[in-house]
């Protein structure tokens, strides 16, 4: 695993890629530690943190809240922010000491969005030991921004003759990237972003000894021994994040600007009515034409752009790699829109489930109704605590 990175990055980014790729079969393999852990989902609408213990080999919830952001900039809740950094902190705080956090442990997500996620094809000639210098280069195609302003950090993918091996895969399935050639995932975050949530954590007073992805955070609190392709679809506020997972790796990442806040927007617009009161709207109709056909159909267009984008996405993993998705897995706080299952489940012809984070932790039962239900907005923060009892 390798990375490169400015000195003043040098605590801020550990095994950004490599932390979310560990064995999810292995989550409490070890007694690594026995203290609690505060895992910090800084979404563009709201915060979400999760705390954890782990006792007796199982990951306990000890407790878990949500604040919305939008009030934190004069805004509605549930719309999408741009906060400065003391806002963000404040709002931190707020959510920490309402849930009543005891700890100052944590591990905060970076946004999807506010990094790059993308696959290159290099040569087999290429040894691992000169990735430092060439992928650099190579991603120079897709960064914006020049090279020296992004921390990158990259992991080689499994050929699918190594799946075949361990009977994983059948010959008929085998990956048809050449033999010839190495797939290596790399991420790119900008150091801004890194500086930006250093500062958040020495504001709250958090420790801290790494940052990670929110996407590995999802995966691990979202799978569980899936070893065929998955497909996740992690339903924000302002944008619709893609990703095809095989044997816990991401392969393709894509993302669809477009959120549950653009649905509200939409609703709002139409019936001339608040933020606030399409909001109420869109999460009592949802897809539902019996309930309100203006209403469900709003949405309905929205929810029908990001599965087009959604089916392109899939469409080109088959053609690279010659295999099929085998189910799909909503998460995020958008996903909970009142038929978006059924809706998807018919476009895919194949099996959709709800990302179910808490089924990973213990916690009274009186509140397992309610953990399931909220589960696909808490997928991040309950994967980022789950992580320190690798």
């Amino acid at each position: 695993m390798c990375y490169t990175r400015k000195s003043i990055m040098d605590n801020s980014l550990k095994n950004i890629i490599s932390s979310g790729i560990s064995s999810l079969a292995n989550i409490f393999s070890s007694d690594k530690s026995s203290t609690s852990i505060l895992g910090i989902d800084i979404g563009s609408s709201a915060i979400k943190v999760v705390q954890l213990k782990k006792k007796d080999g199982k990951a306990i919830l000890e407790t878990y809240g949500a604040i919305s952001l939008g009030p934190y900039g004069n805004a509605d809740i549930g719309t999408v922010t741009n906060l400065q950094t003391d806002d963000v902190v404040k709002a931190l705080l707020d959510v920490m000491r309402e849930s009543n956090v005891t700890i100052k442990n944590g591990i905060i997500a970076i946004p999807s969005s506010s990094s790059l996620i993308f696959t290159l094809t290099l040569p087999d000639k290429i040894s691992e030991d000169k990735f430092p210098s060439v992928i650099p280069i190579e991603a120079r195609k897709y960064i914006p921004v020049p090279i020296t302003e992004v921390t990158l950090d990259w992991f080689v993918l499994p050929k699918g003759s190594e799946s075949t091996e361990n009977n994983i895969m059948s010959p008929a399935e085998k990956s048809l990237v050449p033999e010839n050639k190495t797939e290596v995932l790399v991420v790119a975050i900008h150091n801004d972003i890194l500086t930006r949530y250093q500062e958040i954590l020495k504001k709250t007073e958090l420790h801290s000894d790494s940052f990670e992805m929110e996407i590995f955070s999802n995966i691990r609190s979202s799978f569980s021994h899936d070893l065929a392709p998955v497909l996740m679809m992690d339903f924000g506020a302002s944008k619709t994040k893609l990703s095809i997972i095989e044997e816990g790796v991401v392969h393709v990442f894509h993302i669809v600007n477009r959120g549950g806040a653009d649905i509200t927007k939409n609703i709002a617009s139409s019936l001339s009515i608040s933020f606030t009161e399409a909001e109420k709207v869109k999460r009592n109709v949802g897809l539902d034409l019996n309930s309100n056909p203006e209403v469900a159909d709003i949405i309905r267009l929205s929810v029908e752009y990001i599965l087009s984008d959604a089916n392109g996405v899939v469409f080109a993993y088959q053609k690279k790699y010659n295999k099929n998705v085998s189910k799909v897995i909503l998460t995020g706080g958008g996903s909970l829109i009142k038929g978006l299952k059924e809706k998807t489940a018919e476009n895919f012809h194949t099996e959709v489930v709800y990302s179910n984070p808490f089924f990973k932790t213990e916690a009274p039962a009186f509140l397992t109704p309610i953990l399931e239900i909220s589960g696909p907005e808490f997928s991040v923060a309950v994967g980022l605590a789950l992580r320190q009892f690798l």
